[in-house]
């Protein structure tokens, strides 16, 4: 869900990631430390309590005031993730997307890939009302529905280890640290031995971290931020969300950074954007 992305154009390289040398890459990292650990000042432990339990309501909330003009689809992910493209044996795929919004990843991959079949979840309601009310939206192809990763058992809503996949783009940094291992847990259990998770996510020292600390009210603990409309983001190092995925008893495919150059449309000032990008694959039929 990436929010901050709204008021960026692409640059030519946008589309592609961007390799940055050692010494740019010092210096970007550097700035950002500097300017995040000054920022000592954190949001009172009522208002960080409140965010969290009104996650769902906030996120909803988003939606009301948005619709589906917010965020553009996203037609990268198949180039990211090799697992998406569709499959020259006409094998069926079974993929779930997690915390999907109004479907901008969802219709783009049923598009391009006609042997995938995706179930779609979101907390917010009004979000999963409006992935069925698209014309896009085949019950054939698409299962949409209302769940709450962090206590909603993904079983109620399908077989355990039934999945090939999960895609978590920009999702678990809206979610408490404290509540990820439940999250990661949930999706472990309804995937198949060897099924993959595709992960996306805000990285650590990521400009929006630095916009962030820079407004010094808006800290809820460590690398967790709350927008001005209540919703939360959480910034990931590699080190961090590989741990969080192993203990759950994934094994880690690949885990990186990425790097992507976007432009303010409003300051018309260029804008480095730091990702986190993992995949992490199931390796038993234990659960929780």
């Amino acid at each position: 869900m990436t929010k901050e992305d709204s008021n960026k154009i692409p640059t030519k390289r946008d589309a592609e990631r961007v390799i940055l040398d050692k010494e740019k890459l010092e210096k970007l990292v550097n700035r950002a430390k500097e300017v995040i650990e000054s920022d000592k000042t954190e949001v009172p432990p009522f208002w960080v309590n409140k965010y969290k339990k009104e996650a769902a309501k906030n996120w909803d909330l988003f939606y009301k005031r948005n619709t589906t003009k917010f965020f553009k689809d996203r037609h990268w992910t198949d180039r990211e993730f090799e697992e998406l493209q569709p499959d020259q044996s006409g094998n069926q795929k079974y993929l779930l997307e997690i915390g999907c919004g109004v479907g901008n990843f969802v219709f783009p991959a049923l598009a391009e890939n006609s042997s995938l079949f995706i179930y779609a979840c979101d907390f917010s309601k009004r979000a999963i009302d409006m992935v069925k009310s698209n014309e896009q939206y085949d019950e054939s192809r698409c299962k949409a529905f209302v769940c709450d990763l962090t206590q909603d058992l993904l079983t109620d809503q399908m077989e355990p280890n039934s999945l090939d996949l999960v895609s978590a783009l920009f999702v678990f940094s809206a979610i408490p640290p404290e509540k990820m291992e439940f999250a990661i847990k949930n999706i472990y259990n309804v995937l198949k031995p060897g099924g993959r998770v595709l992960f996306r996510d805000y990285g650590l020292y990521d400009e929006a971290q630095v916009k962030f600390s820079k407004a010094s009210d808006k800290r809820l603990g460590d690398n967790l931020y709350v927008r001005q409309d209540g919703t939360m983001s959480y910034f990931f190092s590699t080190e961090d969300v590989k741990s969080r995925f192993e203990a759950a008893g994934f094994s880690t495919v690949d885990c990186q950074y990425i790097y992507r150059e976007t432009t303010n449309r409003q300051k018309e000032m260029r804008i480095d954007r730091i990702f986190t990008q993992a995949k992490f694959e199931k390796k038993n039929c234990d659960g929780l």
